[in-house]
C-alpha cells in the first residue's frame, strides 16, 4: 500500500510542478507526437510545389501542352495562339478563361517545363485516375499537335511524347513487323 501511495504522490508532484512551469511560460506541447506528426504534414503541404497536386484533367492537360511548347525555347506567337485555340475548342472556355489557364501554366512551370520532363509520373499521379478514355485520348492528341506546331520538332519534344504516351496511354502497340 504503501508503494501505491508514493507513485501516486510522485504524479501529483510531477503534475503540480508542469502545471507551474506552464503558468510560468513554459511550453512542453513540442513533447506531443500527434500534434508534431500534425504539423509535420501540414508543413510539407504548405512547401510542396502545386504543380504536383494538380487534379482536373483539364488543368493538367493545359500544363502538358504549355510544357511542350516551352521546350523548343521561347514559346513563339503561332504556339501561344494554337494554345488559345485548343484552350476555347476543345475545353470550351471563352477568351478570359483560355488566357487565365495560360497564365495559370505559365505562373506554375515558372520558366523550368523540365520539372514536368523529369518527375513525369509524379505529376500524373494526382490526376491520372480523373482521365476519361476520350479525354485520355484527346489529351495526347492535343500535346502532339503543340509539338507539331512549329515545322520541326525538337529532340526533347519527340522523348517526352515517347514518354508521355507509355505512362499516359499504357504501352504502344507493338506491331509484328516493325
Amino acid at each position: 500500500m504503501h508503494i501505491v501511495l508514493a507513485i501516486l504522490g510522485s504524479v501529483i508532484t510531477i503534475l503540480f510542478y508542469l502545471n507551474r512551469l506552464k503558468q510560468s511560460g513554459v511550453d512542453f506541447g513540442w513533447l506531443n507526437p500527434f500534434a508534431w506528426n500534425r504539423r509535420r504534414k501540414w508543413k510539407n503541404h504548405v512547401h510542396s510545389n502545386p504543380l504536383f497536386s494538380i487534379e482536373s484533367p483539364m488543368e493538367t492537360t493545359a500544363c502538358l501542352m504549355y510544357a511542350v511548347a516551352k521546350s523548343s525555347g521561347d514559346i513563339s506567337r503561332e504556339q501561344k495562339q494554337l494554345l488559345l485555340d485548343l484552350f476555347k475548342t476543345e475545353f470550351s472556355l471563352n477568351n478570359r478563361e483560355s488566357t487565365e489557364l495560360l497564365s495559370s501554366c505559365s505562373y506554375l512551370l515558372k520558366h523550368d517545363e523540365d520539372q514536368i520532363f523529369d518527375n513525369l509520373d509524379k505529376f500524373l499521379a494526382s490526376s491520372k485516375k480523373s482521365f476519361s478514355d476520350d479525354q485520355r485520348d484527346s489529351a495526347f492528341e492535343m500535346i502532339k499537335e503543340i509539338a507539331q506546331c512549329e515545322d520541326v520538332m525538337a529532340d526533347k519534344q519527340k522523348e517526352f511524347l515517347q514518354r508521355l504516351e507509355i505512362s499516359f496511354l499504357g504501352n504502344p502497340v507493338q506491331k509484328k513487323w516493325a
